[in-house]
């Protein structure tokens, strides 16, 4: 007798009979054929030769004569004579019994017949017929049944999720969450994710609950019901979760939030009450629900079409088996997404969600440690440093830095290498952030000239502010859309002051400075650099309240939905003279220090013209030292003098994205993804 558990359920170990379709496709197909070979009455019940066909016809029995080409016929007796002919009744015999036999001609057959007809021994029909192919006959009526069973068959599949068998369409509102046993294929631990410390704390606590419960409820604790993965795009949500599902020894329960949603109506709804009903039964357990934000969108702001709208069914349902009038004790929820700003309120409270877990880009320590993660299964040589990896990759997440340590990989395996080399991954770097290298890319004499000026005066004024970010590279050979660069390792800070964010504006602004001043004129090269800049400028004006006119006041708004602007028009006119203010001054600003130090920036456009790309020793040679160096510039001087031999190569942009200035053709494809600080100082 089959083992149950508490639930009903078949245990694991033995396997329930499943019923299948295919046996009920089976006994259909050999009804319809039995159907066909026996219900037609075309099959010939008797063989006779010539002669009994004369004499069934002289004694006129026969009702229809048919003669085929091939010298064959068939006779159909009439029911008044069936018995003499067959010896049985009719109830027993088909409605039209026919009798086969070959003839020596269809002409003496047809000379028979009249012969028959004018002694009035036959008086039935004469027909003339090709023989068919009995094979192709049987093909062509079975054709119509077999074509309909296949087009239900692949329905059934396609409702059934693509799987084979079972109830097919009635499986459209069960769950399709993905169930890990204890011992399943999942490998991943704890130990597999570098960095997120404070994120894997507070998961390693949720799966410590679960095994040690009584460690927490003696001091009268209870579980968390729930908990949010949040951060961008990259950085380790889902593989957090993935460990947890290799660390704990529950059920783990893992879908996307796609997942719920179906064209049909109340589809998604059915599928999270069947998830939440699988979870009792596995209990305790973990639903793992990636990016969620598909079906926790806030209610009321969906575009939907007409008055039912699919998602808001399905999170109602979510919110209700979630923390609704039962209960699901010994079920923790873990969610991620990366647009927390969307969810609905309701989803966000506690007793559903009690933890918001932040998972954010890795600082300079948590770099080096995925770093070391990733190196592991590569061939690296001596001269590869993860200490100045992780300085030459700010603001990369979890993804940027395994995607770098690929391609650094492949760059090697290109050029036949036995190793991966330092040079190999910072060609990588360039590479992923900047595009592929273009110097085939034709350009004019004067273009040159123009885009080394441009490039010149980023790289001096940046060199003569202080609280500009450190010089790496100054190019001008193309990358990607960009005509050429300079670009800096910005410092990793929390807080940014004014006078550091006037600096960095003063020297966005140098490029187009430095064409007014020395060429007379200006380009469409400084699209970019005034797009960061009109944006940098009125995000501190309106956001962080660092204007003389308006201090003290943000008018930033975290609604996404808001159709008004927080202030008035006076206001606006206000913030739009404040900023044309601001721009004003940085840009004479920049020109002063540019013409102040005209010679060293003739000589640096000079030197870079001819060589196409300088690093920051270059730079010092002609400014000097600059008096407020850092440990950064230590790190860049270093990463400098070991490219020097390979400067033409090298040429490229900065992982130093925040501070890159770039010298691009104007239009839509000039623009680069630049990484902006945020309202609130958070990059």
């Amino acid at each position: 007798m089959e083992k149950k558990n508490n639930a009903g359920q078949p245990q694991p170990g033995r396997k329930a009979p499943r019923f299948s379709l295919t046996w009920l496709y089976i006994l259909i197909g050999g009804l319809l054929l039995a159907l066909y070979l026996s219900g037609g009455g075309n099959m010939a019940l008797k063989e006779v030769s010539y002669n009994k066909f004369k004499e069934y016809v002289a004694k006129g029995y026969v009702n229809r004569v048919v003669t085929y080409t091939d010298n064959s016929l068939e006779m159909y007796i009439a029911p008044a004579h069936v018995k003499d002919v067959f010896k049985e009744t009719n109830s027993q015999m088909p409605r039209e019994p026919m009798i086969s036999t070959r003839v020596p001609s269809n002409e003496s057959v047809s000379k028979y017949l009249e012969e028959q007809r004018e002694l009035k021994h036959f008086t039935g029909k004469e027909e003339y017929a090709e023989r068919n192919n009995f094979m192709l006959t049987l093909l062509l009526n079975l054709l119509p049944f077999a074509l309909f069973i296949g087009i239900w068959i692949f329905f059934m599949r396609r409702m059934n999720g693509g799987g084979g068998g079972g109830a097919g369409i009635f499986n459209v509102g069960k769950s399709r969450a993905q169930l890990f046993e204890k011992g399943t294929q999942v490998k991943v631990t704890f130990k597999d994710v570098a960095g997120l410390e404070g994120a894997k704390m507070e998961v390693q606590e949720i799966v410590e609950f679960l095994k040690e419960p009584q460690k927490y409820t003696e001091l009268g604790g209870k579980i968390p019901k729930g908990a949010l993965l949040v951060g961008p795009p990259g950085t380790g949500k889902t593989l957090l979760a993935k460990a947890v599902a290799g660390e704990a020894n529950v059920p783990f329960f893992s879908l996307s939030g796609s997942d719920f949603v179906e064209m049909f109506v109340g589809v998604g709804a059915s599928r999270v009450r069947d998830l939440f009903k699988q979870a009792k039964e596995k209990s305790p357990c973990i639903i793992f629900i990636d990016e969620i934000d598909a079906v926790g969108r806030a209610r009321g702001k969906n575009p939907a079409m007409g008055g039912n709208d699919e998602r808001e069914n399905t999170l109602n349902q979510l919110l209700t088996e979630m923390d609704g009038f039962g209960t699901n004790s010994g079920i923790i929820v873990l969610a991620a997404t990366n647009r927390v700003d969307i969810l609905d309120k309701a989803l966000l409270r506690a007793g559903r969600f009690d933890r918001q877990i932040h998972v954010d880009l890795p600082d300079l320590n948590e770099r080096k440690e995925i770093f070391g993660v990733h190196l592991a299964p590569i061939k690296i040589d001596d001269t590869v440093d993860k200490d100045l990896l992780a300085r030459q990759t700010p603001g990369f997440s979890g993804a940027d830095i395994a995607n770098v340590c690929n391609e650094a990989a492949l760059i090697a395996a290109r050029h036949g290498k036995s190793s991966v080399g330092k040079q190999d991954f910072l060609d990588a770097v360039d590479r992923i952030i900047g595009g592929l290298e273009k110097k085939s890319k034709i350009m004019t004499q004067e273009e040159r000239r123009s885009i080394a000026i441009h490039e010149s005066g980023h790289a001096s004024v940046s060199w003569l502010l202080e609280h500009a970010n450190p010089l790496i590279k100054v190019t001008i050979v193309p990358r990607g859309q960009a005509l050429g660069a300079a670009w800096y390792m910005p410092e990793e800070r929390q807080i940014t002051t004014k006078e550091q964010m006037l600096d960095e504006i003063c020297a966005t602004l140098a490029g187009r400075a430095a064409e007014e001043l020395f060429l007379g004129r200006i380009s469409s090269g400084a699209m970019n650099d005034l797009d960061r800049v009109t944006k940098q400028v009125y995000a501190m004006i309106s956001y962080m309240g660092m204007s003389e006119k308006l201090p003290n006041l943000c008018y930033y708004s975290a609604d996404p939905y808001a159709l008004n602007r927080p202030y008035g028009e006076k206001t606006a006119e206000l913030i739009d003279e404040e900023a044309k203010r601001f721009i004003s001054e940085q840009y004479a600003r920049a020109k002063q220090i540019l013409n102040e130090h005209r010679a060293q920036h003739n000589e640096l456009a000079e030197l870079l013209i001819a060589k196409e790309v300088i690093f920051a020793e270059d730079v010092e040679k002609i400014f000097g030292k600059r008096p407020w160096s850092s440990r950064s510039e230590e790190i860049m001087n270093e990463q400098a003098s070991a490219n020097v031999q390979k400067a033409a190569d090298t040429a490229s942009q900065t992982p130093g994205e925040p501070a890159r200035e770039e010298d691009a053709p104007a239009g839509p494809a000039s623009e680069t993804s630049e990484k902006q600080p945020h309202p609130d100082g958070k990059e």
